[in-house]
């Protein structure tokens, strides 16, 4: 009878730690591991993009445990009492605090289906019309610009002389090539005489601008081609949603009284 009691009193004593342990991934030094940090990481990744896989589980588990290992030395160091630690930790507190102000702002103001259209008809109607496709060659002197004609009508590659001579980064290196694109895209002076031209035609007199002095040529002209809303509606929500979170921070900080 007496073994019998004290079966039934270990049993119970097991029954009621069981719950406990089962909420621990592991005991450390004494100190246990709750399974909450392993559902926490695992949600961490899951925001930055990378779903956790039940493959993944143990991997968690294991580093999670690690932490603990490490911090636990750390913490036998005096490391977690230093005022760089302290000042470290004020400032991921204040980190992770703000990131959770914009979060909850985000979940209760989202950019609706509405203010995308309203965005992507504003865009589509500035780049409507006719889209040209052009070569350029930009120098510093007009009278260098005048020589560069001249090559080009006694037959001189107009991309050879770009690669050579035009001081523009973004297109000299390509010959002078600066693909499509609507006028409005250009300082108002090189619109003017890129538009004017014929395909194929090239400027007859060096054209001014605030960059300098450029010799232009037509290539194609083409209607405007305008990607579809469904192709582009991602990238308008999230142009939108800095737009919005970006006045929500400047109303925050018009209203705080600062001295």
């Amino acid at each position: 009878m007496k073994h019998f009691i004290l079966s039934a009193v270990a049993a119970a004593a097991f029954a009621t730690a069981f719950p406990a342990f089962a909420q621990n991934v592991a005991i450390v030094n004494g100190k246990p591991v709750p399974k909450a940090r392993v559902d926490a990481l695992a949600a961490q990744l899951a925001k930055a993009g990378r779903p956790v896989t039940p493959e993944m589980q143990d991997q968690l588990k294991q580093e999670v445990i690690a932490r603990e290992i490490f911090m636990q030395e750390a913490q036998k160091k005096g490391l977690d009492a230093t005022d760089d630690f302290k000042a470290q930790m004020d400032l991921a507190r204040q980190t992770i605090l703000i990131r959770e102000l914009f979060n909850d702002w985000q979940k209760a103001n989202p950019v609706t289906d509405a203010e995308i259209k309203a965005e992507y008809d504003k865009a589509a109607a500035a780049n409507a019309g006719k889209e040209y496709h052009a070569h350029h060659i930009l120098v510093e002197k007009e009278d260098e610009a005048k020589a560069i004609i001249a090559q080009l009508k006694k037959g001189a590659k107009f991309e050879d002389i770009a690669k050579k001579q035009s001081k523009d980064p973004g297109s000299g290196q390509n010959g002078g090539d600066l693909d499509w694109a609507n006028a409005n895209s250009y300082v108002p002076e090189f619109s003017k005489a890129m538009v004017a031209l014929k395909k194929g035609e090239v400027t007859q007199t060096p054209v001014k601008s605030q960059f300098g002095w450029h010799v232009i040529r037509l290539d194609d002209v083409r209607d405007s081609q305008f990607p579809k809303l469904e192709d582009v509606k991602p990238q308008i929500a999230q142009q939108l949603q800095q737009q919005k979170l970006a006045k929500f921070q400047e109303e925050m900080r018009a209203k705080a009284k600062v001295e």
